[in-house]
């Protein structure tokens, strides 16, 4: 498969979907955190314009005995509400305080400067301040300003207490946007994931190039080589199994007959058991060889090209016992049918018509199912085969038809000796054989494997469980009702 003409790049796609997301929500963000410093800001220069008119005022007037401001002017400036900037100041002469607001120390902040004007950074009583010291131009007082460290970091919490809320809400909105955007824009690798799981080994085609990211291409690529081999080698294996069935099928044939031919020729009673051997290698190897030939006819093909339609099963369960009735009497094996829900019975099997179908003329047309004729009749067959073929003389096989919502369950139970739950897993395995000393005839261990192909088929199931009488095994064939 040819590479596409442009393939689009998936690391474009995601980087650009979430700088265009970040760079939206980003804008966003900022526009909320300047208009919320933008109020904190302002109330800070009017906290401030406050201070600095407080201190005028306190510049032209008197002070007393004490060098503190009056009690009113006390409480506008050195009180103890909800001031964001909170300044002090000092008027120093001669190393003295002349004049304070009430929460600056009674000693100058600063000592000694040796410029007219310049900052500091004090500790004074275990607390740090920030001052600036301007002195007049005869230097004979200085003014000294200060403020608490502390008070620059409560503004600072203020207006991270304001900002974080917004902030955290739009770092959670920014990862859910990336999240949806993400998960978009790796839609394609999901419906690539979902067309792989979708292959089976009857569905080998190749996984289509167009819309693939440009990243994934080399691994799709790959990937449909594996196809293209696997489906190459199924098909080379699938002709040789036909080819050989369908070649063998002749010479099997024809050394039937000379088998047939030298037992005339030599009827001598010492010859008899290992001409009766060749006799049923021969039909157990040709037995095989169908079933292979079956398998090989069956893998090809899709559920959508079987061509079914509606099957009664009355009358294809009266074939089942014309054509299995001779070997169930040998065996005196009573084979009892039951379509519908009607009671199982049966007596052992003397002739074609000794055992009992459960159906009532035109009754039994609700018992019909939608399936490929042939395809049904060698599906029930095998199962059939299977039972008479593991159960010793004298045990009873029961055949039923039941519905079950939109489909009908065809059981075939036994009251043989079973098999074990280790087994079961692996009945419909090709070539596996439950080996004992119960079995009269050695099967090839690929009818249960045709039935259960031929159950896929039909968009229907198989199932094993309980066979009569608490022991034994049952076959549960489920197949579409037809409506």
């Amino acid at each position: 498969m040819a590479t596409p003409a442009s393939p689009w790049s998936l690391r474009r796609r995601l980087l650009a979907a979430i700088v265009a997301a970040s760079t939206v929500l980003w804008l966003a963000s900022l526009a909320i955190v300047t208009v919320i410093a933008w109020h904190e800001t302002n109330d800070v220069f009017d906290d401030a314009l406050e201070e600095s008119g407080y201190m005028l005022m306190a510049a032209t007037t008197d002070w007393n005995e004490r060098g503190l401001l009056t009690p009113a002017q006390a409480g506008r400036m050195g009180g103890t509400g909800k001031r964001k900037v909170d300044m002090q100041y000092q008027i120093v002469v001669d190393g003295r305080v002349l004049q304070r607001t009430s929460g600056a120390p009674a000693q100058p902040f600063v000592a000694q400067v040796d410029d007219d004007h310049g900052f500091a950074d004090p500790r004074i009583d275990g607390r740090r301040w920030r001052v600036f010291v301007v002195r007049d131009d005869d230097r004979r007082f200085e003014v000294q300003v200060g403020q608490q460290h502390k008070k620059r970091l409560d503004i600072l919490e203020e207006l991270a207490e304001h900002l974080w809320l917004p902030v955290a809400g739009f770092l959670v909105l920014l990862a859910l946007v990336c999240w949806l955007l993400i998960g978009r824009v790796l839609q394609p690798l999901r419906r690539t994931a979902t067309a792989i799981a979708a292959k089976t080994p009857q569905d080998l085609t190749q996984v289509a190039l167009d819309g693939q990211p440009r990243e994934l291409l080399p691994i799709v690529q790959a990937l449909n080589g594996v196809l293209g081999r696997l489906d190459a080698a199924l098909q080379s294996e699938k002709r040789f199994t036909a080819d050989a069935a369908h070649e063998l099928r002749t010479p099997l044939a024809g050394l039937h007959m000379h088998v047939q031919l030298l037992q005339r020729q030599h009827r001598a009673p010492e010859l008899a058991a290992p001409f009766k051997k060749l006799r049923d290698d021969i039909g157990r190897v040709t037995a095989l060889v169908d079933s292979l030939l079956t398998l090989a006819r069956l893998d090809p093909v899709a559920r959508e090209q079987l061509a079914t339609e509606p099957v009664p099963l009355a009358p294809l369960f009266e074939q089942l016992l014309q054509t299995h009735g001779a070997a169930a009497a040998r065996r005196h094996i009573a084979i009892a049918i039951a379509i519908e829900g009607d009671p199982l019975g049966g007596t052992p099997v003397d002739s074609h018509r000794d055992t009992q179908v459960g159906t009532q003329g035109p009754a039994s047309a609700g018992a019909t199912v939608l399936a490929h004729p042939q395809m049904l009749q060698i599906a029930l067959r095998n199962v059939l085969d299977n039972a008479l073929r593991y159960c010793p003389d004298g045990s009873r096989i029961a055949l039923a038809a039941v519905p079950a919502g939109e489909h009908i369950r065809i059981t075939v139970r036994d009251n043989g000796p079973g098999v074990d739950p280790a087994s079961l897993q692996r009945l419909t395995e090709r070539f596996y054989r439950v080996l004992g000393a119960a079995a009269t005839e050695q099967g090839s261990g690929l009818g249960l494997s045709i039935v259960a192909r031929i159950a896929a088929l039909h968009g229907g199931s198989l199932a094993f469980g309980a066979g009569l009488d608490g022991r034994g095994l049952g076959v549960t064939l489920s197949l579409p009702a037809a409506h």
